[in-house]
């Protein structure tokens, strides 16, 4: 492990050719680069790619921060009423993530084999397969939604004012699923800059119709807390309706056309069998959080709310990197369809090398501020001290956590969503969430017991991840 965490080589990490400028290149890849992925600078197709990544993660948490902003005006009832929606959502989440990796990872390897037809054929069985998944999760939501609310303790006036909001929500997950997955179609292709634009045509539509339909304004009716849930779905749905026109029109990599709308049962099968690994290696990872909320729940509610207010100031701040795992995971993707798998394993190395000086970075500053980062959001004296307890030892774990995202997303990128599910589920379930029962009850850490178990359980999931890289098998994936 350690020969390949060295400092790369000038020659290779170059973020740009002698004629242009780092800022010259930040502009190219916003607006779009046509760069072949699989030739030329590592260090510059990685920065080509990582940017409009980064900005397409940012805007999709957009959404959620926008839709609460206004939904708390309305009251307790109201932001319950999203809150317990997303929690359901967040099984469509995993299936919309799982089948994203497959189809990002069989689109770039088709682009990297120089097959165009092949990629739109793959695009085509996937947006297929999502719209077969998401029917039937939309019959069941806006027929139960009443009854699913109940199941998740929802009182009666909570169900009474929020059940239509619900049924809107889970009856337009297709369009949640479908935005997912275009996007991954084209991070896979290597067109970022569209899936960039179209979150923020999607955001801007959410953004307008949020106000006017919570609250009435002007010639729009007011419908309360369902105003936000039409007004995200009717974003979300331009967003898909612009990733069609795109994917139909020729303006990207992957194009569509009408010999290319046939099912081909060979390809969705491929599709299903990564996809369902993906979608339980998501789910894995997402579910362990609930291990740790019930531990952390037997110290008091300041524990918990600590706990949460610092993973919010955690999960934004790593946001660019998970920008970074994705550009890993379409140049692994492209230099394999390419016949390169040692270029693929060269930028996978250079994209953590570059992760890690940005977390490293940001680690720093959350181990050494953490009262003043924390000072921003609650001057409580019960939870400022465990929201910065929780910030400073999760922090430090940040450096091992750069490279464990990228060689996690390295793993996707090739098709093997197999060796992550089984890492998140050793990593997170057989020795994270004993360790932390261990080290805050039996050893008497409390709360900190919980932090460290966090930091130990994703600094292992990068050693480990690390080490099953470097044996290669990832390089005899078929997709």
């Amino acid at each position: 492990m350690s020969a390949s965490l060295e400092v790369p080589d000038q020659s290779a990490v170059s973020t740009a050719e002698p004629s242009r400028t780092f800022w010259r290149s930040v502009q190219e890849a916003l607006r779009g680069s046509r760069q072949d992925f699989t030739e030329g600078s590592i260090g510059r197709a990685i920065l080509l790619l990582a940017i409009p990544m980064v900005m397409e993660m940012v805007l999709e948490s957009v959404f959620a921060v926008v839709d609460v902003f206004w939904v708390s005006k309305l009251g307790a009832d109201a932001v319950a009423t999203v809150g317990l929606t997303e929690s359901m959502l967040s099984i469509i989440y995993a299936v919309a993530i799982g089948v994203s990796m497959a189809a990002a990872a069989m689109v770039a390897r088709r682009i990297g084999e120089k097959d165009a037809d092949g990629a739109a054929k793959t695009a085509v069985q996937a947006i297929a397969l999502g719209i077969f998944l998401a029917v039937p999760i939309a019959v069941v939501g806006v027929v139960f939604a009443p009854n699913l609310l109940s199941i998740l303790g929802a009182s009666s006036s909570l169900i009474q004012t929020g059940s239509r909001y619900t049924a809107v929500v889970l009856g337009a997950n297709v369009v949640v699923l479908l935005l997912f997955l275009m996007n991954a179609i084209f991070r896979g292709a290597g067109d970022a800059a569209i899936a960039m634009r179209v979150l923020w045509v999607a955001n801007i539509i959410n953004l307008l119709l949020d106000p006017c339909l919570i609250f009435g304004l002007g010639p729009f009716p007011e419908l309360g807390v369902t105003g936000a849930a039409v007004a995200t779905s009717c974003g979300r749905a331009i967003g898909v309706l612009c990733q069609l026109f795109v994917l139909s029109r020729g303006r990207g990599r992957v194009v569509i056309r009408r010999e290319h709308l046939r099912l081909h049962p060979a390809v969705m099968v491929r599709l299903l069998r990564v996809s369902a690994s993906g979608i339980l290696q998501t789910l894995i990872g997402t579910s362990s959080w609930l291990g740790l909320i019930r531990i952390l729940s037997s110290f008091g509610s300041a524990a918990i709310a600590g706990y949460t207010i610092a993973i919010r100031i955690i999960v934004f701040a790593i946001l660019p990197s998970w920008g970074m795992a994705n550009a890993a995971a379409t140049m692994v993707g492209q230099n394999l369809g390419a016949k390169k798998p040692e270029r693929g394993e060269r930028s996978v190395w250079i994209a953590g090398f570059y992760n890690m000086l940005f977390l490293g970075t940001v680690g720093l500053v959350f181990v050494v501020w953490p009262q003043l980062l924390i000072g921003l959001f609650t001057q409580d004296p019960q939870i400022a001290p465990f929201a910065a307890d929780c910030l400073r030892f999760v922090s430090y774990g940040f450096v091992f956590y750069a490279y464990g995202m990228v060689l996690s997303q390295a793993f996707n990128g090739a098709g093997d969503t197999f060796t992550p599910t089984l890492m998140n589920l050793f990593c997170f379930w057989l020795w994270e969430i004993p360790v932390a029962y261990l080290l805050s009850h039996r050893w008497g850490l409390g709360p900190r017991g919980v932090f460290l178990a966090i930091t130990t359980a994703f600094s292992m999931l990068a050693v480990i991840a690390a080490l099953m890289f470097r044996r290669g098998r990832w390089k005899l994936q078929m997709v």
